[in-house]
């Protein structure tokens, strides 16, 4: 293994979390998630040598695997074999161990009604990013950055509650 491919895993490992929670936030099926975490990984080893340095790693990292899964998103909106069920179809729900787990799937089947620039918002919120690195990463101000963060957890919670989940 030469040094790129060392430095390459490393920086997967580091930031799995971060990948993990992207899928999660863009596909619902764990199938669908494994297939886009496999195409983030090959698109960032495919650009790996283009990182520049300007910017954090993970948020370079973060930038590409998002673009990576609105891609993969829009393109899997238009695959003929995808099939949307009919509203207020009842699915067979995951078989949760614990409370948390349950809640963790409602939220992210709430995240899953949300704009793309919303998940991207609630996404970096919840990896604790700095407010600053938050607006540049969306091209947006700071200010406009909490009034729109305000706002996707106030719809949020509205979404949460119509799901009939107390939280």
């Amino acid at each position: 293994m030469n040094n790129k491919e060392a430095l390459f895993l490393q920086t997967i490992n580091e930031n799995k979390g971060m990948l993990f929670k992207i899928c999660r936030i863009y596909q619902d099926d764990a199938d669908d998630r494994n297939d886009l975490l496999q195409e983030i990984t090959l698109q960032l080893w495919t650009v790996f040598d283009t990182y520049r340095g300007e910017s954090k790693l993970s948020s370079w990292m973060y930038r590409v695997a998002l673009n990576t899964a609105i891609v993969f998103f829009k393109k899997q909106k238009c695959r003929p074999d995808s099939v949307q069920l009919p509203e207020g179809f009842d699915t067979p729900a995951e078989l949760y161990t614990s409370e948390k787990e349950e809640q963790l799937a409602v939220f992210y089947t709430a995240v899953q009604q949300l704009d793309k620039v919303e998940k991207a918002l609630i996404f970096l919120y919840m990896e604790d990013r700095p407010y600053e690195e938050i607006a540049a990463s969306l091209g947006i101000t700071q200010v406009n950055l909490r009034v729109r963060l305000n706002r996707v957890k106030n719809k949020l919670k509205e979404i949460i509650k119509k799901m009939n989940y107390e939280y």
